[in-house]
């Protein structure tokens, strides 16, 4: 159980984390004139920082030569995260931090349920249960509230009433 905790801040902690990563982006986007330009030092500072704690932690760097024999689907994840980081930094800008990063956690919310019910490229399969659901459905219709915002015809409606 100490060990699940522990994952589970873990897990928190990096993703309490993405909310900044976006709105630095964005800023270092506008700093560097281009938001285009701000992925490619992020991926710059995040491959010295991977490559620090890998070696801190292994000893060594990855071996090519056994990279090689990875299936190229595998090699995928860097597209995903690099598709994930440019898409953030325009978006967040545009849409709002909390639009960009709810429609981001519905999505996963969605898509790892689907990715556990059917076992998908080797992860664990775990059923997606009707009481899974409910709970999948509660979280997002709290995300969605989350973001909620009375119109601005609401809250002047409002206003009138309390004056008078």
């Amino acid at each position: 159980m100490l060990r699940f905790a522990g994952y589970a801040l873990w897990a928190a902690a990096a993703g309490a984390l993405i909310p900044f990563m976006a709105i630095l982006n964005g800023r270092l986007g506008r700093t560097l004139g281009d938001p285009l330009l701000a992925p490619v030092l992020l991926f710059a500072v995040g491959f010295m920082v991977a490559l620090t704690v890998g070696l801190i932690a292994t000893g060594q760097v990855p071996d090519l030569r056994l990279a090689l024999r990875a299936r190229p689907i595998d090699f995928a994840g860097g597209a995903i995260v690099a598709g994930y980081v440019i898409s953030v930094t325009l978006l967040a800008p545009r849409f709002g931090i909390g639009n960009a990063i709810l429609f981001v956690m519905t999505a996963q919310i969605f898509t790892s349920a689907l990715i556990d019910h059917f076992g998908l490229l080797g992860a664990v399969s775990r059923p997606v249960t009707t009481p899974r659901l409910i709970g999948l459905a509660i979280m997002v219709l709290g995300l969605a509230l989350s973001q909620y915002t009375p119109s601005r015809a609401m809250r002047a409606t409002a206003e009138i009433g309390q004056s008078g």
